[in-house]
């Protein structure tokens, strides 16, 4: 099926792999003893996975998986729950926790991505229910010309709002920009940075970097992480859902936005979804470094076709996502439709352009997944405008991401 030189190409990304996938898979064994240490403490049991209904009193289940998140993530408290449709509404969700009127939330990562400034809002009283609606005013710090976080400009902006900021939002992953995504030590030292100047909860998108680091932004000091399930640690069983963990008074207050004030935790059935939620958790170590694996094969694979890739091959890999510049829409399009050929699902469709809620340009989506929309699972997407770069992420397994790599670089050679 693949061409001599797609064959050629990729036999020489594995001999020059060996070692990066061996640093890997390091990270993998250390993030699975965490959570099978973790499994033995909270005694998990097949008994827990039957699940509840109506008020979802005394669900152990629920209840032991709430503790394990927070446990393996480095957190006072935490919770798991498939009501949070989507990383969007996680976020959404521990913002109107956290934030009151008159409150300032502070972006120190640069503009967050298109469908999360939604929630936000533009600063007038559009009536969609946005926080300006409620009269929270957001501001943010630019990331420096090299990527960097800019902390002079951090603490000139702590500095003239005082102790009106009560959030301080941080992008782990690059969303659709070119810069280098955080490590878990790198937010560490930024969330010290912030909390020697003012009391402000430092929440930190945690998206698509679950699992990647050998401890989570929580172990070094952050407020709040949140994330999706049908991203890393749903390890791609877990059909939707999201968490969020930090600590005890903040989990505590974005409860209250879950639920209602005074029920918090206490209440919610689970309707049988515990069984996913923890055999997901329980595959996440090794499907993100299956997920990090095909990543850097795609690095090697399109730097020696010529594209410009961010991370290089052999870099150091703080979330699953990788970047490949076409420098055309063409280019865009081609790779994106080899990626939905090479993929297990929906193999026989053709991505086009398409508007998307929440997007200024036309997206186009790859996604051949067997949960909708699952980035653990071979995606890849990107808007169509300059410099037309791919965001390729996932791969349950390596073998499979692998294929869809080169069936991409294959489509690719032949459509342009």
């Amino acid at each position: 099926m693949f061409s001599e030189k797609i064959l050629s190409i990729a036999a020489e990304a594995e001999k020059a792999l060996s070692p990066v996938f061996a640093e890997i898979d390091k990270i993998a064994e250390i993030n699975t003893a965490r959570v099978l240490e973790s499994f033995r403490a909270h005694r998990v049991s097949d008994a827990m996975f039957g699940g509840t209904t109506g008020y979802g009193y005394g669900d152990f289940g629920r209840d032991a998986m709430d503790a394990i998140y927070a446990d393996v993530f480095g957190a006072e408290a935490g919770f798991v729950r498939y009501g949070m449709i989507s990383g969007t509404h996680a976020i959404s969700t521990v913002l109107f926790g956290l934030l009151r009127p008159n409150d300032i939330m502070l972006a120190v990562t640069g503009r967050p991505y298109d469908t999360l400034f939604e929630v936000i809002g533009d600063g007038t009283n559009n009536g969609d229910g946005s926080l300006a609606d409620f009269g929270v005013t957001y501001d943010d710090v630019a990331l420096l010309p090299d990527g960097n976080i800019d902390f002079d400009g951090i603490a000139k902006k702590l500095e003239e709002h005082g102790s009106r900021i009560k959030v301080v939002f941080i992008q782990r992953s690059k969303g659709y920009a070119n810069r280098p995504t955080l490590s878990a030590k790198e937010i560490g030292e930024i969330a010290s940075f912030v909390k020697a100047r003012c009391n402000a909860y430092v929440v930190v998108d945690n998206c698509y970097g679950e699992f990647c680091d050998d401890a989570e932004p929580t172990a070094y000091g952050a407020d709040i992480i949140v994330g999706s399930l049908i991203k890393n640690p749903g390890g791609g069983i877990a059909l939707t859902g999201g968490y969020v963990c930090g600590t005890a008074r903040a989990v505590e207050l974005v409860s209250y936005r879950l639920t209602s004030v005074g029920i918090g935790l206490e209440c919610g059935a689970s309707l049988g979804s515990t069984r996913d939620i923890c055999k997901g958790f329980f595959f996440a170590p090794h499907v993100v470094a299956q997920a990090k694996k095909t990543a850097a094969f795609a690095s090697f694979v399109f730097e020696k076709l010529g594209f410009d890739v961010e991370p290089k091959y052999d870099a150091v890999r703080h979330d699953i996502i990788q970047t490949v510049k076409f420098g055309t829409p063409e280019g865009l399009c081609a790779f994106c439709r080899g990626i939905q050929k090479g993929s297990p699902v929906d193999s026989f469709v053709t991505p086009e352009p398409s508007p998307m809620p929440g997007y200024a340009d036309q997206v186009i989506m790859a996604a051949g997944t067997f949960t909708q929309g699952a980035s653990i699972e071979i995606s890849a997407d990107g808007p169509l405008r300059p410099p037309y770069t791919a965001y390729f992420q996932g791969g349950l397994t390596y073998e499979s991401g692998k294929y869809a790599i080169m069936t991409a670089a294959e489509s690719l050679l032949n459509e342009l």
